[in-house]
């Protein structure tokens, strides 16, 4: 599989899930597991370019696939854009929920300069925020989404 843009072999066994292959085996550890049963979206990551709970793809799904996690976009200026509008707003918190909500407001920027509130709301809905401080973070996905126009 492809992570973060460089090629991984594994051997895995058929019930090895995809958030353990990439927290444990790979170490990165931005892919947080919540729940473990897929009702929380703390463990998101893209996977061909799709959001996805990784607490319930299984590795051997990935295979010859392309996945990216936070760790993969941390150059990348519309990502480096969302950590300050999320620092800006204190949107962090206690920080467990943020690498998936990232990814969720990157994700909703390739598809909308300007999202409605509604928009955002869809964007990160499987994702629960345990501190509840949902209004810093859409006001931050918000901001981040209405700079430049992804390149």
């Amino acid at each position: 599989m492809n992570v973060n843009g460089a090629e991984h072999s594994f051997h895995v066994d058929s019930t090895d899930r995809l958030i353990d292959v990439l927290r444990e085996r790979m170490g990165l550890k931005s892919v947080k597991e919540g729940c473990g049963t897929g009702d929380c979206g703390i463990c998101a990551v893209l996977v061909e370019g799709k959001l996805v709970n990784s607490c319930l793809m299984l590795a051997a799904q990935c295979d010859g696939r392309r996945v990216v996690t936070l760790e993969g976009l941390l150059d990348d200026p519309v990502m480096k854009r969302f950590q300050g509008s999320f620092v800006a707003n204190n949107a962090a918190q206690c920080g467990f929920c943020t690498p998936a909500m990232l990814l969720a407001a990157w994700d909703l920027a390739k598809h909308s300069s300007n999202p409605s509130t509604g928009e955002i709301k869809t964007a990160i809905s499987g994702i629960l925020c345990r501190c509840t401080g949902y209004y810093p973070i859409l006001d931050s996905i918000r901001e981040g989404c209405r700079k430049e126009a992804r390149p």
